[in-house]
C-alpha cells in the first residue's frame, strides 16, 4: 500500500518534520581526540546542579514504577518559585509538546495564528500540525540600532483580529537573541482581544537582565488570556531530561489537561527539576557564568569583523555576510569537530547560531574560525 500521506489529516500532509540541525550521534562518534564540541543546541555548558543530579540518582532504583502522572513534588517546587497556585501549572515533555499542544487545543482552520519573523522554528511546525494558517509580521530591520531583526511589536498588534487564536512569540527570541520589555507585551495583550491567546515562550527567560524588561509570570493576574512557558533544558542544564511547564489562568490549564498525554513526564525529570529550582547558587552560578562568556565572545567576534546580534541569551547569532561564507565556515568547523547551528531554516542562510561555551570551549572555537577562514580565505564582512 502507498500514499500514507493522502490519509493524513490535512494540516498534516504538507508537515515537514522539526529539523534538529546535524546528526551529533554521528558527529560524537566520528570525533577525534579532543571530542565533539557542541555548540548547536543552546544545551548549559556549565551542566545540571548537583542538587538536580543527587535527585536523579535517587530515583534509579524505582524505574520499574510509573512517574507520578501530577507532578506533585515540581508543580509544589514551581509553584513556590512563582507564587503561584498548582492550578496554574502544566508539566509537559519539554516545551516542545506543549507548544504543539497549544495548537492542537487553541488554534484550527477559524483560528489562525500569529508569530514574527524569525521566530522559534516550532511554531509553524504547531500551526500547520493544527492545519491553523500561520500569518507572519515582517521583523525589524537588519540595521535597526537596538534589536536587529527582532520582534516588532507595533508591527504584531497592527495585524491582530478577533479570530486569531494565537499570539506566539519568544523572549528573548530564538534564534536572534533579541528581546522584548515587559511594557512592550503588555501592550500586545492590551490589544488583543479576549478570545486570542497570547503564549510568551521564556525558554531563555532567566538569562534576560536588561532595565525594564521581566517575567510575563508578572503579568498573569491582570490577562487571564496570556500563557508562559519555561523549560529546564537551558538554565537549568537537564535537557536530556525533556521537562517544560505551561503556566497559566485556571480555566485554560484545566482546557489543555484534556489532551496531556498520561506519565508525559519522566520520574527522573520530575525530581532532578524540583532539585534544581531550590539550588540558588548553581543558578547564580550559571547566569554570571554565561553573560560574562557572552560578552567576551560576542567582542572576540566582533574584532574579527562580523556582525554580532545582540543577545540576552545562552547562544549568538552570528551575521558572516553571505550564505557562502556562512556555509563555508559550518563545515570547516564540522572538519575540526565544532558543531554549531546553520540557519538556513530560519531564512537567515548567512548566519550561523553559536552556543556560548566556557572559556576554554569559546578558545577551541575562535582557532578553529581563524584557521578556517584563513583556508577558506573567507574576509569577514559587516553583515546585517
Amino acid at each position: 500500500m502507498a500514499g500514507f500521506a493522502r490519509l493524513a489529516a490535512p494540516g498534516i500532509r504538507g508537515l515537514a518534520s522539526y529539523d534538529p540541525g546535524h546528526d551529533i550521534v554521528a558527529l560524537r562518534n566520528r570525533a577525534g581526540g579532543q571530542g565533539l564540541l557542541e555548540l548547536g543546541g543552546n544545551e548549559s555548558a556549565w551542566g545540571p546542579s548537583p542538587r538536580a543530579l543527587a535527585a536523579l540518582r535517587s530515583e534509579l532504583d524505582r524505574l520499574e514504577l510509573y512517574p507520578d502522572p501530577r507532578g506533585g513534588l515540581l508543580k509544589q517546587a514551581l509553584s513556590g518559585a512563582f507564587g503561584l497556585s498548582a492550578e496554574h501549572l502544566l508539566l509537559g515533555n519539554g516545551t516542545h509538546e506543549l507548544l504543539m499542544q497549544l495548537a492542537q487545543v487553541f488554534a484550527g482552520p477559524e483560528r489562525p495564528v500569529l508569530v514574527s519573523r524569525y521566530c522559534f522554528a516550532v511554531y509553524p511546525l504547531a500551526a500547520q500540525a493544527a492545519n491553523a494558517r500561520l500569518e507572519v509580521v515582517e521583523a525589524l530591520p537588519p540595521e535597526h540600532p537596538e534589536q536587529p531583526r527582532g520582534h516588532d511589536i507595533e508591527a504584531m498588534i497592527a495585524a491582530l483580529r478577533p479570530d486569531h487564536g494565537l499570539v506566539m512569540l519568544a523572549n528573548p527570541n530564538n534564534p536572534t537573541g533579541t528581546w522584548l520589555p515587559l511594557s512592550a507585551i503588555e501592550r500586545l495583550l492590551q490589544a488583543a482581544g479576549p478570545d486570542t491567546l497570547v503564549v510568551v515562550d521564556e525558554a531563555y527567560g532567566e538569562f534576560l537582565d536588561q532595565p525594564g524588561c521581566g517575567s510575563a509570570l508578572s503579568l498573569l493576574s491582570t490577562y487571564p488570556n496570556l500563557l508562559v512557558t519555561r523549560t529546564f533544558s537551558k538554565l537549568h542544564g537537564l535537557a536530556a531530561l525533556r521537562i517544560g511547564v505551561l503556566v497559566g489562568h485556571p480555566e485554560a490549564i484545566a482546557v489543555m489537561e484534556r489532551v496531556r498525554e498520561s506519565f508525559n513526564v519522566n520520574s527522573l525529570g520530575l525530581a532532578a527539576a524540583a532539585a534544581a529550582l531550590g539550588d540558588v547558587r548553581h543558578i547564580a552560578h550559571v547566569l554570571r557564568e554565561t553573560a560574562a562568556s557572552r560578552e567576551a565572545l560576542a567582542t572576540e567576534l566582533k574584532a574579527r569583523g562580523w556582525f554580532v546580534h545582540p543577545s540576552q541569551t545562552n547562544f549568538l547569532l552570528v551575521d558572516f555576510g553571505t550564505p557562502e561564507a556562512a556555509a563555508a565556515i559550518d563545515r570547516g568547523l564540522l572538519a575540526r569537530d565544532i558543531v554549531v547551528r546553520p540557519m538556513r531554516g530560519y531564512g537567515l542562510p548567512q548566519c550561523l547560531r553559536i552556543t556560548v561555551g566556557r572559556l576554554e570551549q569559546n578558545a577551541r572555537l575562535l582557532t578553529a574560525l581563524d584557521a578556517v577562514v584563513g583556508e577558506a580565505d573567507l574576509h569577514a564582512g559587516a553583515g546585517a
